[in-house]
């Protein structure tokens, strides 16, 4: 029943097959905003958790435009063929962000996004 807007990233946890594709297995995540983070609302419906994000060393990469599927697996392999076999980051996920709501048509921010181990 609380109104809490537009948060930034929307951030979406792919967890890549064997191709590069994503599996049917995702996970969107919000950023609950400031005033909300000492005492979030509940959430009525069971599907929805409050989960706590612990920092962490990330490898990015960043580009624009409407992102898609394809769009966050190009460049997922563009950021792992960069960063070659010496990084070590986890491989069993990654992070899809998009900073910017969907009326909004240029200069648009996305991110991918590999955690460090």
């Amino acid at each position: 029943g609380v109104g809490m807007g537009m948060t930034a990233p929307v951030s979406i946890t792919a967890f890549p097959a064997e191709d590069g594709s994503f599996q049917q297995k995702v996970k969107v995540s919000l950023r609950i905003p400031s005033q909300f983070q000492d005492n979030p609302p509940c959430p009525t419906d069971e599907s929805i958790k409050i989960e706590e994000r612990q920092g962490m060393t990330i490898y990015s990469t960043q580009f624009g435009g409407y992102a898609k599927e394809a769009d966050y697996v190009n460049y997922a392999t563009k950021l792992k063929a960069a960063l070659g076999s010496d990084a070590a980051y986890r491989k069993d996920f990654y992070l899809c962000n998009g900073y910017d709501p969907p009326m909004k048509p240029y200069g648009r921010r996305n991110e991918v996004w590999f955690v460090k181990e």
